[in-house]
């Protein structure tokens, strides 16, 4: 558009259109208007990139580019983790077989005894398999249970902690064959291993008699709201005294909503003032209830999986698990030890 067409066209528009007639304005736009034929056609256009794109080479190498790269990262990633597996079950089954106890407590605390420390807490967790028949499974995790008894009172560790959460179906399959096929709504909450603490009880006197022959130290099996099972000490006996303690799913956030509701109800009656609930009370009732906090925890699976812990014991607690182990061992827990002696404890500073 020349410059006088479009100054005039300008100031006929700020007048409003005013200064210039229908036909003065139709003069301007066909002089500045393309011709028809300069105009591609929307099915021309059309036609054309149809024709551009008919054999699609481009976007079919493009494809095979971006799935070659995929293979090749995938593939490269799948070398690393089966090596890296392949090299820690070499380097476990090797630590497994150059520091086994041999059932004697001797071998153990030669394992222990240039540690600087030891926790004077030591929890673990153990997990219920599905795919296998619960009375089986029941009897697995108590030999673990009983093993890793022997081994914390052969290291001279004053308390152990073991948690357990029973899957679903492992606990609505035991609930059936213990109370038939409608059992009650309780059947599901307490861990297997709770509800089978004499059973608990005799093996790990069983073990301490395997380990420590006649003189053996003295057990206390306690679990929240359940009766404790206690041995007499031996006259004259300096193996110490072991302390073991059975959690589960139910004492962890359901005993939060428990104490966070008692306190509620004791202060709307008048027996607790709101400023007398701190954090210091809450831990001392948790602590006192369920358990204190442990220094360690040691989990036996390839990742950390708390699986329902209770979380107000872990704010401050250690935690550790071997990359890639799938098994319950003793180099594991000397492992974590070994871990837990060499830990700065900042404690947030």
């Amino acid at each position: 558009m020349s410059s006088r067409d479009r100054a005039a066209y300008r100031a006929d528009d700020a007048s409003h259109h005013k200064l210039l007639s229908q036909k003065e304005r139709e003069r301007i736009l066909r002089a500045n208007l393309p011709s028809p034929n300069d105009i591609p056609t929307v099915a021309a256009s059309k036609a054309q990139s149809q024709r551009r794109s008919r054999l699609g080479v481009r976007r079919f190498l493009k494809n095979q580019l971006f799935v070659l790269v995929f293979a090749v990262m995938h593939g490269l990633f799948s070398l690393y983790i089966r090596l890296r597996q392949a090299i820690h079950v070499v380097s476990y089954q090797v630590s497994s077989v150059l520091y086994y106890h041999h059932g004697t407590p001797e071998y153990i605390r030669r394992d222990v005894v240039g540690l600087g420390r030891r926790p004077d807490h030591l929890s673990a967790i153990l997990k219920a398999e599905e795919n296998q028949r619960p009375k089986a499974d029941l009897d697995r995790l108590i030999e673990e249970t009983a093993e890793l008894a022997a081994w914390c009172a052969s290291a001279e560790i004053p308390m152990l902690s073991v948690y357990e959460k029973t899957g679903v179906y492992s606990v609505a399959e035991h609930a059936t064959l213990t109370f038939g096929p409608d059992p009650p709504s309780d059947a599901w909450k307490p861990g297997i291993l709770k509800k089978h603490m004499p059973r608990v009880y005799e093996a790990v006197m069983r073990k301490f008699t395997f380990y420590f022959a006649g003189q053996h130290p003295s057990l206390l099996l306690t679990s929240p709201h359940k009766d404790a099972y206690s041995s007499p000490a031996l006259a004259g006996d300096a193996r110490g005294h072991l302390k073991l303690h059975l959690v589960s799913a139910q004492d962890g956030r359901e005993s939060i909503v428990d104490l966070t509701r008692t306190l509620a109800e004791m202060s709307q009656r008048g027996k607790i003032s709101p400023r007398d609930i701190s954090m210091e009370l809450v831990d001392a009732e948790l602590s006192e209830g369920i358990m204190p906090e442990p220094d360690l925890l040691v989990l036996f699976g390839p990742y950390v999986e708390l699986s329902g812990y209770p979380p107000w014991q872990i704010r401050l607690t250690e935690i550790f698990c071997l990359q890639d182990n799938e098994g319950f061992g003793y180099q594991v827990f000397l492992k974590a030890l070994r871990k837990f002696a060499k830990a700065q404890m900042r404690n947030g500073k």
